[in-house]
């Protein structure tokens, strides 16, 4: 039932949208297997040092998005990058479900909702909270949205066999980075999420609606939980990132 109210909470049951993904990209040769890596760093390395090949290209205003393939633990894999923000990670990830992956893990960065947890120490939201718009044209409005159980036990399956600490806890999906204001941290902090991002919500969403297995590794970065703001230089981290990667590799071909 669509509620007239606000417009965010009209959910749609309707299967077949007026752009389909899979009217614009037919199911193509690629593996079943996707890493979805936000660290641009990471895939030049994978393709300059790695052999990763261009398999399709993606576009959107902001410019090409390509899809790479690469070989790991003698399988293939896919890997790209989804862009920031719930939108646009949404219609990349609908888009590369369409032409034939299905099993997807994910690797980024976060800001931590505790100051206690450590730069670079690795997180895994089983559950987003949803406080974005993307995920409510996916699925009916609700406060929380789950990531696929057989992935989250995938990542943690990974994790612990390579001996890494790792907190699996809610996180929480926000479309606004200037607007976590000190009461919206605490809130969310009250309610169990320890990091903030701005795209797990939305990618659960499309995977439950799309039928396929997702789940996300994170990393905290900048610590929005205290008083002021602490950057903590996040960005620069790059052996951790690099670790993520693989980490995200491993459990994503393990599914």
């Amino acid at each position: 039932m669509l509620e007239e109210n606000y417009p965010i909470l009209e959910f749609d049951p309707t299967p077949i949208a007026v752009i389909e993904p899979k009217r614009i990209y037919a199911t193509r040769d690629v593996p079943e297997h996707a890493v979805v890596c936000f660290f641009q760093e990471v895939i030049a390395t994978l393709r300059d040092e790695h052999g990763a090949v261009v398999l399709h290209t993606l576009g959107s205003e902001i410019g090409p998005h390509p899809v790479y393939e690469i070989e790991f633990q003698g399988r293939r894999l896919a890997v790209f990058h989804p862009g920031v923000g719930a939108p646009l990670a949404a219609a990349l990830l609908d888009e590369v479900i369409a032409m034939g992956c299905v099993k997807f893990i994910a690797c980024g960065g976060c800001g931590v909702l505790d100051s206690a947890i450590a730069m670079g120490h690795v997180l895994v939201p089983h559950a987003a909270v949803r406080d974005e718009g993307t995920s409510y044209h996916y699925l009916p409005p609700s406060r929380e949205v789950s990531a696929s159980p057989a992935a989250v036990a995938a990542i943690e399956q990974t994790l612990r066999a390579h001996g890494t600490d790792y907190l699996a806890a809610k996180t929480w999906t926000t479309d606004a980075i200037y607007r976590e204001t000190p009461a919206r941290v605490k809130r969310r902090r009250d309610e169990g999420c320890v990091s903030v991002e701005m795209e797990a919500a939305a990618f659960f969403a499309v995977a439950q609606f799309r039928g396929v297995e997702f789940g996300q590794l994170l990393y905290g970065g900048d610590d929005v939980g205290g008083e002021v703001w602490d950057n903590r230089g996040w960005q620069n981290h790059g052996t951790a990132r690099e670790k993520l990667f693989w980490l995200a590799a491993e459990a994503c071909l393990s599914l």
